[in-house]
């Protein structure tokens, strides 16, 4: 993470935290849209996933029955052992792993399971997507653990 907006960007995104609040609640839908393509790009080209694995360490996807039925039969368990043995539900009815980090995270940050992993994973950051704005208190959130969302919007902000 050699680029200068990235540096010490976890101490930076503590202290934007209202002023990200603040943007997505009235950004336009459209103008976000056009730019995301090129931020998302642009912070996947800066950021290795792979050194970080905060995602993986710290939080869960949501496990949806495609995911479970998928992941299941990749790991030849019965659907209902696979959820006993790694997943519990959460608040809000969804199925998450148990435990932090990942299971299926390994010592050198490769998914055991990436070609089958679920939705969630595929999607994340959601920098991509509508989701950004959509779902603002995901993305605070994941601008506290998720260095290419802290990137994402500060380019957001910039650019406004």
């Amino acid at each position: 993470m050699a680029d200068k907006l990235l540096h010490n960007w976890e101490k930076k995104t503590k202290e934007r935290q209202k002023l990200y609040k603040q943007f997505l609640e009235r950004a336009g839908k459209n103008d976000v849209l056009r730019l995301l393509p090129g931020f998302h790009e642009e912070a996947f080209s800066k950021v290795d996933c792979l050194s970080c694995a905060n995602c993986c360490k710290n939080f869960s996807p949501r496990f949806k029955t495609p995911d479970i039925k998928r992941i299941s039969k990749y790991l030849r368990l019965r659907e209902s052992d696979f959820i006993e043995t790694y997943l519990r539900v959460d608040e809000d009815g969804d199925f998450v792993v148990k435990s932090s980090p990942c299971p299926f995270l390994g010592a050198d940050n490769y998914c055991s399971i990436y070609d089958q992993r679920p939705s969630d994973c595929q999607r994340f950051p959601y920098t991509d997507e509508d989701v950004i704005i959509k779902r603002k208190a995901l993305t605070l959130k994941n601008s506290t653990f998720c260095p290419i969302t802290y990137y994402v919007l500060e380019k957001l902000i910039e650019k406004k």
